[in-house]
């Protein structure tokens, strides 16, 4: 019985690492027509009709009415919209709209898709989605801990029964952390957000599997735990590290993320497939629903209406998917905490 789940999310794997393999970035920025617009722009400080006064420079070469950050609105200012920039954004826009006159499908520049800005922000729908998978994070953690230590019953020594609840906590605080920099980089895509942005997503899929481990396997004692951990954590700070200081590589990051994130989907379904879990219903929906979510992020398309593109709607799928993620943790919690209670007693 066990062997079917496990062998049909082992061909998922395979599927996946295909699909990674075909993934090759396109070469808009590389387009002539594209490359003289922005230097042009650069020099005129204007796209067509559209001009800014940031990329108008006095003949000692600093920027015309002071430094280009003091000329934006105080709630911009922050993004560092600054002369390249702009000029990049309204080169693509207006070659993107003359490439569709003409039938041509999108590209990407610069290694990503062109997003219609909003409101300031670099990339609306994903900086929307990615607050609204925080604030079900934090909901999700704090009905956690309120159950954990004000509805559950509590040890003689006054301690909670349920062995990783320290675990879920830090499992919380990582996935509230990692989706607060997701809104920051999608809100402006530069490369200090980019790294924490990364970086945060790394750790909590660094720490998900550790916690998938632990738990499937049972692993209670604290000498067994740091075994197991350390070579994942090892893993992770090293891959945060070369991001950080090597080489911000896009497409390893990516493979690291699936292969860490199909390691502990592959554990999750197993130990699903052969325990008498109370809940075990609802982490094989979480599981089947994050496998599918993934491929979301494997199959690329260019952004509905410039809005919308494939990690936005992975955004949105995995909105439903932390609710019933957390059911399952404060329900384990409970099950847990109710067999060790008979037992105490």
């Amino acid at each position: 019985m066990a062997r079917s789940p496990f062998y049909r999310i082992l061909l998922f794997a395979w599927i996946v690492v295909l699909l990674m393999d075909g993934v090759h970035a396109s070469d808009g920025d590389a387009d002539p027509i594209y490359k003289a617009c922005v230097e042009q722009c650069e020099k005129t400080g204007c796209v067509g009709g559209k001009c800014f006064q940031h990329c108008k420079f006095l003949s000692d070469g600093k920027p015309e009415g002071g430094p280009w950050y003091l000329q934006e609105p105080l709630y911009l200012q922050w993004k560092q919209w600054d002369c390249r920039s702009d000029c990049r954004y309204h080169c693509m826009l207006t070659r993107e709209e003359e490439r569709e006159k003409l039938g041509g499908k999108p590209v990407k520049y610069h290694g990503k898709w062109l997003f219609r800005r909003a409101y300031g922000f670099q990339e609306p729908v994903s900086v929307a989605l990615s607050a609204l998978n925080l604030a079900i994070q934090f909901h999700g953690w704090v009905s956690f801990f309120i159950l954990i230590y004000y509805k559950l019953p509590l040890t003689p020594r006054k301690k909670n029964y349920y062995e990783y609840t320290g675990l879920w906590n830090i499992y919380g605080i990582l996935s509230m952390n990692s989706w607060f920099w997701s809104a920051v980089f999608h809100s402006r895509d530069v490369e200090l957000t980019e790294k924490l942005h990364f970086s945060s997503a790394v750790a909590l899929l660094g720490f998900s599997l550790i916690l998938a481990i632990l738990r499937a396997f049972s692993v209670r004692n604290e000498a067994s735990r740091v075994m197991v951990s350390t070579p994942v954590i090892a893993f992770v700070t090293t891959h945060i590290l070369y991001l950080n200081c090597y080489n911000l590589d896009y497409g390893l990051n990516i493979k690291v993320c699936v292969a860490m994130g199909v390691a502990q989907l592959l554990i999750w379904a197993v130990w699903a497939g052969v325990t008498h879990h109370p809940s075990w219903s609802k982490l094989w929906v979480a599981v089947v629903g994050g496998s599918l979510a993934m491929l979301l992020e494997i199959y690329d398309f260019p952004p509905y209406h410039r809005f919308v593109d494939a990690h936005a709607l992975w955004h949105a799928t995995t909105i439903p998917l932390t609710y019933l993620w957390w059911s399952f943790a404060k329900d384990d919690a409970e099950f847990r905490t109710s067999s060790l209670h008979k037992k105490a007693k």
